[in-house]
This record gives C-alpha cells, structure tokens and sequence, in this order.
C-alpha cells in the first residue's frame, strides 16, 4: 500500500483582475453532465532539479494561466424557481479560485506506475487525484478544476479533475498546455496571450438559462457494487504499424464507396469489436458502442476550434453481440464511421429543442453492454513541458469509470495510441490472453 501523505491544500486564484464577470450560460450538452463526475487525467513526469521550487513555480505559473481561462476558476450558480419547481444553473467567472493539493508518496517509484503487476493500473493510484467522487452540480462549491501534485521517490505526478460542464477536453489540454509553457518559460506578467475565445450562446429559438425540474437535479444513491462486476484497468497499446495495418484491413473488408474509415475508428471497432467476443454474451443482446466527439466544426456556421467550452456530442453506434461476432472488423468499423458521420447542425439542435422541452439528466453516461471512447490521440499531451522534462506516461484517474470505458491517448512515440481499458475483471482477463487480439495490441 503506497502512503500518500497530504502536506497542503490551498486555493489558487487568477492573477490580477478582470472588470467584466462573465457569466456563462449552459447549453443541453452541458447540462448532460450535472450529474456525471469530474473526469481525472493525470501524467508522470522525472523528478526535478532539487533546486526547483516546485510548488511555488507551479502555483505562480498557475495564476497567470487561470487569468487567461478564466471560467475554471469561477463557481456553478444554481436558482430555484419556486413557481414551477424547476432549477437553473449558470458559470460565475469570479474568480473564488481552483483547489491545489500539494502531496508526497515516497515509496512509490516510477516503475510502480509504468511496470504495475500483471499490467494492472494499480489501485494506488486513484489517491493522487484530487476530485474523487467529485460530481458537476457539486460546483456551486467546489472549484470547476482541482490540482494534485504527488512528489514520488524518482518523479512527480500532476493530476487534475474538472467539471465537463464548464470544458471538454480540446479546451482542457489547450489551458494545460498553456499553463506548462508560462511554467517552462517563467512567469513573465507582460507577455500578452490571445484572449480567450467563449462559446457564446448559438442556439437561435431556445432561451437561457434553461430550466430543469428539480427532481432531475437530484444526486441518487450509488448503486452497490458486487464482486462479480469488479472492474480492473490495464493500457493497450497500438504502434504505428499496429494502426495502419487494422486501417487498411478495416477499410479492404468494406465497399469502394465505403473506404473512408479512419485510424481511430478501425482502432475502436478493434477494441469493441474483441469486448464483445470475450464478454459472453447471447447472441440477442443489444449492444453499443459511444464515442464522445467534438462538435465544433460540425455545427453550422462552425465555431473556432479555438472556442473554450464543452461542445462534445454523443455518436453512439448500435448492433447486437451476434452481429458484432459473425462480421468482421471492416463492418464493425462501418458502423462507427456512419455513426459518426451522420452527426450533423441540424441534428444537434433538433436534439438541444426536443431536450428543453423535457430535460432528462442521466444518472450515468454508461449505459449497460457498451462501449465508451472518450478523449482524442489528437490531444497534446506529451508536449507539457513544465521547465523540467516532458511527460512519461499519461493516466485516467477515477470519475465516470464503467464497464466498457475507453480512454484514448496519443503514445509516447509519435503516431501510436494508447488505450486505457476498463473493463470486468473477467473479460479482460480474457482479452488480456486474446491472441487475434493482440496481433494488433500490446499490453503497456
């Protein structure tokens, strides 16, 4: 058992002061997650210089960059409308500031988190996030983003939680990146950044703030797991190689018309395709496979992708176990490329009218028998670089973790993904020993 000991916890505020609080209305999308927890990503980085500050630079670089994204250091305002029990909820960008937890795991070494047991991702680990169980209507008193550095005997952890109601993850790694540099190049206070492009409010014919029937705000109670659903996570990893040879069999095994499938997509058929077969399930049954997207450049006219906000999307592709097992990884990959494809302008906004008239809050992203692909192997996170050495591993903490959660990264070496797997402990044992499978995979 690795002894995580907390030797602070303090509040980072944005440095010097905006005249204008802003106050950002929430869209459907956003309101999706009220319920869902902080997701939690954090990266391994070599130990520093000991003549680094660390703490002090981290904090002082952290500042300035949350002068620039403002929102984050900003708290959730939920009214309640008394005359038709309804609830609203708004971001107040006013700067209450962002949790920052210094701590120190000294017998915990590097290789304990790149070389775990059996490739298990250990459980140690859930203590170096800082925003465990942490859900997005808890904002109006927690902070939006949350900051734990974990000092190990040869490396330091920096993990962070954030409410998705406020960001996604393309405006996540763009604050990171952000901080990194400040960090890296020290805190110059004249140096001018771009200023931060908002969402704003672009769905014509729905009024802000959207009210939400209060028992739909409701927190339930967590369900109680049993041994037999107890979930294990390793990371599989696909090279190069590994993802141009599933691309060019998912793309030979489908029509000339058809031959469009992407890297990504041929990876996810791959890994959703070898879940089902390894999870015993009956022919019958309806199984799913959902892939978070960025809508962006999707929605007409478009927004920069620059934008800051959540503007992801649900494109779920659905099939049944007996389908997924007697085709092959072209058909499975064809039904996430139309999927995907067929996420359009008109039908977010269908979706965002029909949603307004009767919002429902699910009590979970998951839904049973799927599959979830969330983050991007387009992110950049290996080019975080605080002043003492890039990332050497990247990790999913807790928030949101389900049977079937997929958590994509982009390699260390330039053009592989990693994959972040959580699954029950019996299925991936199974995939773990799955030899078609691991033709084109490796365990990390």
């Amino acid at each position: 058992m690795a002894d995580v000991v907390v030797l602070s916890k303090s509040i980072v505020r944005p440095d010097g002061s905006d005249s204008d609080r802003v106050k950002i209305h929430l869209t459907p999308w956003d309101l999706f997650f009220l319920r869902s927890e902080y997701p939690q990503r954090g990266l391994l980085f070599p130990k520093p210089d000991p003549e680094t500050d660390l703490i002090s630079q981290l904090k002082s670089s952290l500042s300035v960059a949350l002068s620039i994204f403002y929102p984050f250091a900003g708290r959730l305002v939920k009214t309640e409308n008394e005359n038709d029990e309804t609830a609203s909820f708004l971001v107040d960008c006013d700067g209450s500031g962002v949790k920052f937890i210094h701590a120190s795991a000294k017998t915990v070494c590097v290789s304990d988190v790149l070389e775990p047991v059996n490739g298990i991702v250990p459980e140690f680990l859930n203590r170096f996030f800082p925003a465990n169980g942490v859900k997005s209507c808890e904002g109006v008193s927690e902070s939006l983003i949350a900051f734990q550095v974990t000092e190990l005997r040869d490396g330091v952890f920096i993990a962070f939680g954030y409410n998705h109601m406020v960001a996604d993850g393309s405006s996540f790694w763009s604050f990171f990146n952000t901080w990194s540099e400040i960090c890296s190049t020290g805190v110059d206070r004249d140096k001018k950044f771009p200023p931060l492009l908002l969402r704003g409010w672009f769905l014509d014919g729905i009024d802000h703030p959207i009210r939400i029937p209060i028992s739909e705000t409701v927190i339930p109670s967590p369900p109680v797991a049993s041994s037999s659903s107890l979930l294990r996570e390793k990371v599989f990893r696909f090279t190069r190689r590994n993802i141009s040879e599933l691309k060019s069999k998912a793309n030979g095994e489908v029509s000339f018309d058809d031959r469009r499938i992407s890297s990504l997509q041929a990876v996810s058929a791959h890994m959703w395709r070898s879940i089902i077969k390894n999870s015993d399930l009956n022919p019958e049954e309806v199984v799913y496979c959902k892939l978070l997207m960025d809508m962006r450049r999707r929605l007409n006219p478009p927004l920069d992708k620059e934008c800051f906000g959540n503007v992801v999307g649900f494109a779920t592709a659905t099939t049944t176990a007996g389908e997924m097992v007697s085709n092959g990884l072209g058909w499975a990959a064809l039904q996430i490329n139309k999927t995907v494809g067929a996420q359009t302008d008109e039908g977010f906004r269908v979706f965002a009218g029909n949603w307004v008239k009767e919002p429902k809050i699910p009590n979970h992203v998951a839904v049973s028998k799927s599959v979830i692909v969330a983050s991007s192997p387009w992110f950049n996170v290996y080019g975080n670089d605080f002043g003492w050495g890039k990332p050497i591993a990247v990790r999913a903490g807790p928030g949101n973790t389900s049977d079937g959660k997929l958590i994509v990264y982009p390699g260390i070496e330039e053009g592989n993904i990693e994959i972040q797997t959580c699954l029950s402990s019996h299925v991936l044992e199974k995939l773990s020993a799955d030899a078609e499978f691991l033709e084109h995979a490796c365990v990390v």
